[in-house]
């Protein structure tokens, strides 16, 4: 019996998802409760074709990238260092274990102080994915093979090479697995950071409008717009995380080079 493609059964998953959607809207058939597929697409449709709409994606996702971008280096530099200063890890522990646990409303709120609404997302997103960042890349190093490591410094392979050929392959599931949540959260936290400060031009200033006018159609279409942005940031810049962790282990020579 010959199997169905891949591509075939996610479109009839996402065809049954979307049936229950138009189920559900004509069932209760209450535009402002919930709307149907049509009636999303018609109000995205309406959106598309303005140049605020653009303006605004552009506006949200220039700054949680950004504050995404900050974070992962950040995250990766701290957690590298306090792989080889243990010292560091416990000087950095208190205030990582403050940004996990403190609210989101909070920082937004103090972020409104600090920053202004403008770059609000910034510093949100920032908040958001550096911890899970840090955590992660210093789990990734404490993971590495202690059988390479001896083996590197037997041959005295230089600490760069040891990066590239041994830390990296180690580090890369890690940051791979943090990544997965850390986008989704990044965007996810930066545009309700939006919603509360309502910078102008902003996704989350449409997320707001449509609340107060009570155009859950537009609702709806803002956060199709959200997924797909997320999803494509996601794609790309895991793409770029696999090709810089290479495909496996550099094979280093007697003399370490």
């Amino acid at each position: 019996m010959n199997k169905l493609p891949i591509w075939s059964k996610k479109i009839g998953i996402i065809g049954f998802w979307l049936l229950l959607w138009q189920f559900g809207a004509a069932m209760i058939d209450n535009h402002i409760l919930l709307v149907s597929p049509a009636d999303t697409l018609h109000a995205l449709s309406t959106l598309v074709i303005s140049t605020d709409f653009w303006g605004s994606i552009w506006f949200s996702f220039a700054r949680i990238s950004l504050g995404f971008f900050i974070a992962f280096f950040i995250g990766l530099l701290t957690g590298t260092m306090a792989y080889w200063k243990p010292i560091i890890d416990e000087f950095l522990a208190p205030p990582i274990h403050f940004m996990k646990s403190i609210p989101v409303a909070s920082f937004v709120i103090l972020a409104l102080i600090w920053t202004g609404s403008e770059n609000l997302s910034v510093f949100i997103s920032f908040i958001v994915v550096y911890p899970m960042i840090h955590v992660n890349t210093l789990a990734g190093l404490h993971s590495t093979d202690p059988k390479l490591l001896e083996m590197a410094k037997v041959f005295q392979v230089p600490i760069w090479r040891q990066a590239m050929s041994i830390y990296r392959v180690s580090l890369y599931p890690y940051l791979a697995s943090a990544m997965k949540t850390a986008l989704g959260m990044g965007f996810k936290s930066g545009i309700a950071a939006e919603v509360i400060g309502v910078p102008e031009g902003s996704i989350g200033e449409g997320l707001y409008l449509s609340k107060i006018y009570l155009s859950t159609a537009e609702l709806f279409a803002w956060t199709l717009v959200i997924i797909c942005v997320s999803v494509l940031f996601e794609h790309v810049f895991l793409l770029l995380l696999r090709m810089a962790a290479g495909k496996g282990v550099v094979t280093c020579n007697e003399d370490g080079t």
